[in-house]
């Protein structure tokens, strides 16, 4: 049995059946990486032996067995894991390892799954390619030569490569969707509120979401209907009542609306991006969905909001990084010395961009012209939602404009880097669910991403479209 070919459904089904068990799973995961892992340098910690003892204790433990039994896990490496090296890919954390636990983690270790390590991240999830993390580069499975996306590049390098079946990554503007996209698999952003954040280092609070990565969007539901759910440790995550996001998963689009903003689509999509976007929306409607044009006026302005509140949020979030209470530790007592360890140790180019964007939004005699304004127009862009989903189900977009870019090719134009988001931020200034599923390949067999965007605590009616189309032809072709 090929258990890297597994997805979790399949893997969990066949511990159960006594075909295999948690322990060759995890065995089999970490032997892949250890094979291959060096090209593409998904990971930067591999916890083999903690993973195995795991493993071992649930194939001979009678407790009951979880949604996840035995499946191995990668976690984005700003997840709080107890006693496991968490770095955010910054090397002012390279020796912090938390006390305690992430929600999710409990979450998904209560289920079974079995964390196999931590994967690399521009640092503190700043960045569209995984190029920013201190600790180099991820690549891309599909072409080392490209980059994986990111922020979350190499959660989705993790399951791209077969290394894990599923993986968490965190979304702010799109860390999760745009990797998930130009590595050809499945990733997901919760409505904003729906998973907790306890123990997610933050970057914008305002923004952030922790979301999974699989290879198969009923994967990526399981996943999210693992880690859903009220906690009281987050102020900010919520307690709708909202359906599991795997409950309409085999119900199909017929009748379903769905809405394209043509407008947003004019100009800067790479061709064989946007002819495998046409065919996608050909496949629902080929499936019964109906697809029509709908307007997100105030959207246009998502890229300059999105890097405004942003940046304001991550300049509040990075001071407690100050050299005191995280960062360097630096012999002899001072604080000369201390700082002086914490600059050698200290944030990469992009952070210091970002924070100094940020602190400038929010400084006196600036704050009205630049952060207020931007939280106006967010606040018009999820006008422009909610008056969409008055006539459709959902909302369709390419979730990347371009497939997977050269490493190096954007690192000396930060603009242009940020334009790879111009799709995915939209919903996260929203708080909209959305998902990105692979809908191609270009002729260079580079994956393209299918973006669905639903309302807010809707997520189950994002997974049944997603599914659906995963089902057509079109949606198959990886």
């Amino acid at each position: 049995m090929d258990l890297r070919s597994l997805s979790a459904h399949d893997l969990r089904a066949a511990i159960e059946r006594g075909e295999t068990s948690a322990e060759a799973a995890v065995q089999s995961a970490l032997d892949a990486i250890a094979a291959e892992d060096r090209k593409l340098h998904a990971f930067l910690t591999v916890a083999g032996d903690r993973a195995l003892a795991r493993a071992r204790q649930l194939d001979t433990s009678g407790d009951r067995r979880g949604r996840l039994h035995g499946v191995p896990v990668a976690l984005k490496d700003n997840l709080c894991v107890r006693g496991m090296k968490t770095t955010a890919g910054s090397r002012i954390l390279g020796d912090y390892a938390p006390p305690y636990n992430a929600t999710a983690v409990e979450r998904l270790e209560a289920e079974g799954a079995v964390v196999i390590g931590k994967t690399n991240c521009d640092e503190f999830a700043m960045g569209s390619s995984t190029e920013h993390s201190a600790f180099g580069p991820s690549r891309n499975p599909w072409d080392p030569e490209r980059i994986p996306g990111g922020s979350s590049g190499g959660s989705a390098v993790s399951v791209a490569a077969r290394f894990t079946p599923i993986a968490l990554g965190s979304d702010t503007g799109g860390s999760v969707r745009q990797p998930a996209a130009l590595c050809g698999v499945v990733g997901a952003k919760p409505t904003y509120g729906r998973v907790s954040r306890y123990g997610l280092l933050a970057f914008a609070s305002s923004l952030d979401q922790i979301g999974p990565f699989a290879r198969t969007v009923a994967d990526a539901a399981l996943v999210q209907d693992v880690i859903d759910g009220p906690d009281p440790r987050d102020a900010t995550c919520g307690t709708h009542a909202a359906a599991p996001c795997s409950s309409k998963i085999d119900r199909g689009v017929e009748g379903l609306r769905i809405g394209v903003p043509r407008h947003l689509l004019e100009r800067g999509v790479d061709a064989e991006v946007s002819a495998a976007f046409e065919r996608a929306l050909s496949a629902l409607a080929a499936s019964g969905a109906s697809v029509r044009a709908v307007e997100l006026t105030h959207s246009e302005h998502a890229i300059a909001v999105y890097y405004l509140v942003a940046t304001a949020e991550a300049s509040s979030n990075l001071a407690r990084y100050d050299g005191v209470r995280y960062g360097a530790r630096v012999e002899g007592g001072s604080l000369a010395a201390l700082y002086a360890g914490t600059r050698s140790r200290g944030f990469g180019a992009e952070v210091k961009r970002r924070l100094m964007l940020g602190t400038y939004a929010l400084s006196a005699g600036y704050y009205d012209a630049y952060y207020l304004k931007a939280q106006q127009v967010r606040t018009l862009i999820r006008r422009d939602f909610e008056r969409a989903f008055e006539h459709v189900d959902a909302i369709a977009l390419p979730t990347s404009p371009t497939p997977a870019f050269k490493l190096g090719e954007r690192l000396d134009d930060p603009l242009q880097m940020y334009l790879a988001d111009v799709f995915t931020v939209g919903p996260s200034l929203a708080g909209l669910p959305a998902i990105s599923v692979p809908c191609g390949l270009t002729a260079g067999r580079l994956p393209v991403g299918l973006q669905i965007t639903g309302r807010a605590w809707d997520d189950a009616t994002v997974y049944q479209i997603a599914a659906a189309f995963e089902r057509t032809n079109e949606g198959r072709v990886l």
